[in-house]
């Protein structure tokens, strides 16, 4: 017997679908339904590596963590990872299978996808009592619904009922709300059991007579109204939730444990990849972490980051044109702390040969460290485990670049040299030894009275993040009703709102 099953739908990209849809595993499990996360395309540069050595996308780790499941392919079976604005690496099963454009892939490919999207989805229905699927972007893109596997697609072929999420913040709520069953055919409309609103400030009373006509529009009820809530965009897959020199994500800083705080600057290159890498030191008081795109943000941090990419070489482009490439290099020569995390690591070395992923050959790296990288075309996909600074060190690798290490001091299967550290290793800050002996490193290079505070679990704030979603959802949403729907799925004769979908 198939378990229950939910599609977390939403008016746009960014409306929430990702944390409602992880603030909905975490109540689930808390009830002790076992329950594991869906989404059977996602469009994304911040992915993961699973035990089983599979690329996913982030999101759907973290919310393989709000399950309290271990993540694999199965919850992500296509992943897309942008090169440019009309190309993407396609990732199947958690592997690699080539690059393709979006008229390519929208114009056959993802058609034949379908069948293995719904085997995957299939075999965790079969394995537990719930699945809550994410959808992407919004199920009224009418240009795609033909060869559409990721939201409408996949609910009609599995007869999942839909929730639509709004993003009230943004304004126009109602409308898309309203709109967003509008556009969908009389057979998808069938699907779409009501709506949840994300991001609500002020008073819900002044909202439910808004509520109650659109119930009169539409025929359909709203699941619940979700307060606005600062820090919970953990492990963002469409957007930094960032803007170029502003703090990282929506964290406040705590007060410092020491007389200083700490300045990290973060290069924001262009297809930057697992952002999400700096977040443990945002995590930490006193740590002020920001993403610059000038030469001149880099004059009072403490550490700056160069983090990984989708485009290697065109991030060292943007680097020299930027003056950043020369402000990096008198950071080194200062002995002023630089961290290279994969494709940054990368930037820093010597030289790259690169026929794989831009395809230009040979190019003069920053000269940084001494490492001489050559693309492959196989990609690495690991969970290493180490030691470094004398602290238990874990991560995952991600990349085509094969790096020769031929001088430095060893850091993490990469170098450093003075206070220059390169690694293809991402998360390994979120080791709370080794950040702590890392920061305090840092620190005595910049000669700042600085800290680490002794007791920062980055895993402990990681589940109280995800208990504040699944706390959302128990006090904001009905749950009751929802439970009713994953169980038994979408309400029988809800009413066909015209025009529907484009002949």
């Amino acid at each position: 017997m198939s378990g229950g099953g939910l599609l977390v739908a939403g008016t746009t990209s960014d409306a929430g679908k990702s944390v409602v849809t992880a603030g909905i595993c975490r109540w689930l499990v808390r009830q002790g339904v076992k329950v594991a996360p869906f989404k059977a395309q996602n469009m994304s540069l911040n992915s993961f590596v699973t035990r089983g050595g599979a690329e996913i996308g982030r999101a759907q780790a973290m919310q393989a963590q709000a399950c309290r499941v271990e993540p694999t392919a199965l919850m992500n079976p296509v992943l897309l990872k942008p090169g440019s604005d009309r190309s993407s690496q396609v990732v199947l099963m958690g592997r690699p299978v080539g690059e393709m454009s979006a008229r390519g892939y929208h114009g056959g490919r993802q058609e034949r996808l379908l069948g293995t999207v719904l085997d995957c989805l299939a075999e965790l229905r079969g394995t537990y009592d719930a699945v809550i699927c994410e959808g992407a972007g919004s199920p009224a893109e009418i240009n795609l619904r033909r060869t559409d596997i990721v939201n409408m697609g996949i609910a009609r072929n599995a007869r999942l009922p839909v929730l639509v999420v709004g993003d009230i913040d943004r304004g126009g709520v109602f409308a898309s709300f309203f709109g967003t069953v509008a556009l969908l055919s009389r057979e998808d409309q069938e699907l779409v059991a009501g709506f949840l609103v994300n991001k609500f400030r002020g008073d819900v009373s002044l909202l439910e007579p808004g509520l109650e006509m659109l119930h009169g529009l539409t025929g359909r009820r709203t699941y619940g109204v979700l307060p606005y809530r600062h820090g919970l965009g953990i492990d963002e897959e469409d957007g930094l939730r960032v803007s170029l020199r502003g703090s990282v994500r929506e964290s406040e800083v705590s007060s410092p444990v020491g007389e200083d705080i700490l300045r990290v600057a973060v290069c924001a290159v262009p297809l930057m990849s697992n952002f999400t890498d700096v977040d443990a030191l945002a995590a930490e008081p006193g740590v002020v972490v920001r993403f610059v795109d000038r030469a001149e943000e880099l004059a009072d941090a403490d550490l700056v980051v160069v983090p990984g990419t989708r485009g290697t070489v065109r991030a060292l482009e943007w680097l020299r044109e930027r003056g950043l490439a020369d402000a990096l290099a008198r950071r080194a020569v200062e002995g002023r702390p630089v961290l290279g995390i994969c494709g940054g690591f990368q930037i820093l070395g010597e030289h790259i040969e690169d026929d794989v992923e831009s395809r230009v050959g040979h190019v003069e790296g920053l000269g940084l460290l001494p490492v001489r990288v050559r693309f492959a075309r196989e990609k690495t996909l690991t969970r290493p485990v180490g030691e470094a600074l004398g602290e238990p060190v874990e991560g995952y690798e991600i990349h085509h670049g094969v790096a020769d290490v031929v001088g430095g001091d060893s850091f993490l299967d990469g170098c450093r040299v003075g206070q220059t550290w390169g690694t293809h290793w991402h998360g390994s800050l979120e080791s709370d030894g080794f950040r702590r002996a890392f920061l305090r490193e840092v620190a005595a290079a910049a000669g700042r009275r600085f800290v680490p505070a002794p007791d920062t679990s980055f895993a402990a704030l990681r589940e109280e993040q995800l208990d504040r979603l699944g706390d959302l959802i128990e006090q904001h949403a009905d749950t009751d009703a929802l439970w009713r729907l994953i169980e038994s799925g979408a309400p029988q004769g809800l009413p066909f709102i015209p025009p529907g979908a484009p002949a």
